[in-house]
């Protein structure tokens, strides 16, 4: 190709109009990318997290549907002395920043206590493991009962009155009762012929009411 042609074709309208066309195109990516990224990551937008605790959970709902919020409930749990489906908790605390769209996770009060499982603590452990294992699944405990046994070893569990065992459903706001050892035992002649009272009065009413009388010795006649 001779220079004068490759000169002609290089400042032809064609060839710059392509590079001028390509040039627009990026222009645009980029400042669609920049103004499509902050519309996305809503930039600039500060939404304030309302405290919703001790809310009803359908009023916290429409709270933040109003802010722009999400919420999502993550967890349950128990207070007595709040009402049912209200908020007990919340992630992210209040007050903090955030933006449009944002989750807030939350936990609800339940309607029923929770109920666990008696764990393998009968004839198994101390009272002390007993007493550790128990309350740190919530369980409530009443002074001890104790029986004839090993000291401080776990005979049983007793719920209002009557036995569980391990594995029965029970309710953390039940109190319970541990059967517990007192460290005596019972005597081991336990199974020897002792006479009560009574049936000393009974032996006695039955012996003879008369008894053999002997007659003194006759007194020699003198001469």
């Amino acid at each position: 190709m001779k220079s004068k042609d490759f000169f002609r074709k290089f400042v032809s309208a064609y060839l710059w109009g392509h590079l001028f066309a390509m040039a627009v195109v990026v222009l645009l990516v980029c400042f669609g990318v920049k103004y499509g990224l902050d519309v996305y990551t809503h930039h600039g937008e500060d939404i304030t997290v309302p405290d919703l605790q001790k809310m009803d959970y359908k009023k916290a709902c429409d709270l933040m549907a109003q802010r722009g919020l999400q919420i999502v409930v993550n967890d349950s749990g128990y207070n007595k002395r709040l009402p049912a489906d209200c908020v007990l908790a919340q992630t992210p605390r209040p007050g903090l920043k955030v933006k449009t769209g944002h989750v807030i996770y939350v936990t609800v009060n339940s309607a029923l206590s929770p109920a666990f499982a008696i764990p393998d603590v009968i004839d198994n452990s101390s009272v002390r493991e007993a007493t550790a294992k128990l309350m740190s699944m919530g369980f409530k405990l009443l002074d001890p009962e104790y029986v004839t046994g090993e000291k401080d070893w776990v005979y049983g569990i007793t719920c209002r009155g009557r036995r569980v065992h391990a594995g029965d459903i029970v309710s953390v706001e039940t109190p319970i009762r541990l059967v517990v050892g007192s460290g005596t035992f019972e005597d081991d002649y336990e199974d020897a012929d002792f006479v009560t009272a009574d049936e000393q009065f009974v032996a006695d009413s039955e012996m003879d009411d008369f008894q053999e009388v002997t007659a003194p010795p006759a007194e020699e006649e003198q001469p």
